[in-house]
């Protein structure tokens, strides 16, 4: 694991830099200057984190070797038919106790599916059992701080469904109101609450209620946000919403990957929908990682850490409002804000060029009524999970803060 000075407290990485070079001087090389780009960052990407060596262990293990299309004899209950190869024994041990592990995780009786690949094919799964292709879905649109898979014309969700999307006041927040006003007249079959660029707490509670009113499902994805779930420092989906989707690699600090959570009475549609429909075999080496993930969720320390991800985000995002910038929201409840810089002659992707240059890595990312292309962009996402796992504290983001506004000072003169 990097630590917050640049440095390297194992050797886990760079041995199996050497091991591979071995084989492939072209690949290890690729992969040690990317190792070396990112002990020497500044990750400031919401989406991103820096899993345990355990879980980087066990995605690289000899499960990568293993097929298991179908589900193991525990999960035949839900009326499947088991696996489709043989040899399962073991893996199917693995994906059981993972499943067991992400309940306990979430203190749930939820019916839980560990093997989406990505979160975008948790959320496709999810669609398949909740809409059909043309039916109504009430999302939450992309420059609003929605994702992509949330109804974006250029994604399958924007093309299979008919989407109506809920909006932010002119505070940039969810507009509960408008949230039900559209649910009364759109009439949808799946409200979808979530996001991937929103600093604020979502009330569950009232899009559950909303969606109870107007005879919908609630899918919930909670892709950026399980890790505060599991904290306690976000409030929780389970009990308001029928579906829930998420990442494991974001604030959950686990390997790349998804998972689908659902009421009971929905798990046969939910394994239906990923595996035979969305997908084949799963990938049990990755599954593994996904339950040594979970076991270190459930930790005391782990819950620290998301607690100080809490304070650090809104000790950097106070710093530039100190500084005069304009935050959406003006602030934020959770991992990430986003300043915007619509006011400036340059766009998000022109400061996150220049950042690169000098070892800061964010994002651009639209802004609600952003006036400039996606490819552009008025915003930029900034977030605090993964610098918080390398040991940051409040007064380091600040003076990070401080060296993004130098930057900023800097191509407003020269640029």
């Amino acid at each position: 694991m990097f630590t917050k000075d640049g440095k390297d407290d194992s050797r886990y990485n760079r041995d199996n830099i050497e091991f591979i070079k071995h084989s492939s001087p072209t690949v290890g090389e690729l992969i040690e200057r990317e190792y070396e780009r990112q002990k020497g960052n500044i990750e400031l990407i919401a989406s991103e984190n820096y899993s345990s060596e355990a879980v980087l262990a066990a995605c690289g293990s000899c499960l990568s070797w293993k097929y298991a299309e179908g589900y193991p004899e525990a999960e035949r209950k839900t009326g499947n038919r088991g696996r489709y190869y043989g040899g399962t024994e073991f893996v199917d041990q693995i994906e059981e106790y993972c499943c067991k592990k992400w309940k306990e995780v979430f203190d749930t009786d939820y019916h839980v599916n560990v093997q989406p690949h990505s979160g975008s094919q948790a959320n496709f799964s999810a669609y398949r059992v909740a809409v059909d292709p043309g039916d109504t879905v009430l999302s939450f649109s992309l420059d609003n701080g929605g994702h992509l898979t949330h109804g974006s014309p250029v994604n399958f969700s924007g093309n299979l469904y008919d989407m109506v999307f809920y909006s932010v006041d002119h505070n940039g927040f969810i507009d509960m109101e408008d949230v039900c006003k559209k649910a009364r007249e759109c009439n949808p079959k799946l409200i979808v609450a979530g996001a991937s660029a929103y600093a604020r707490t979502i009330d569950f509670k009232s899009f559950g209620e909303i969606a109870k009113e107007v005879g919908a499902l609630l899918m919930v994805d909670m892709a950026h946000i399980a890790g505060l779930v599991v904290a306690g420092d976000h409030p929780s989906p389970f009990g308001h919403a029928d579906l829930i989707t998420t990442t494991t690699h974001k604030t959950l600090r686990g390997p790349r990957g998804g998972m689908i959570f659902s009421k009971p009475e929905l798990a046969k549609k939910v394994d239906s929908a990923v595996f035979p429909y969305a997908q084949g075999g799963p990938l049990e080496h990755i599954i593994a990682g996904k339950a040594v993930c979970a076991e270190e969720a459930l930790t005391s320390e782990y819950k620290e850490y998301i607690h100080q991800v809490v304070k650090n985000s809104k000790a950097f995002c106070q710093a530039f409002l100190d500084m005069g910038y304009k935050v959406v929201t003006g602030g934020t409840d959770n991992h990430l804000f986003m300043l915007d810089l619509s006011d400036y002659h340059f766009s998000g992707k022109d400061l996150q060029d220049e950042l690169d240059k000098i070892g800061i890595t964010l994002n651009k990312n639209m802004i609600p009524e952003d006036k400039r292309s996606p490819k552009e962009t008025s915003g930029v996402r900034i977030g605090t999970a993964p610098m918080t796992t390398r040991g940051y504290l409040e007064d380091d983001f600040v003076k990070v803060a401080k060296r993004i506004d130098a930057k900023i000072k800097e191509m407003e003169k020269y640029l």
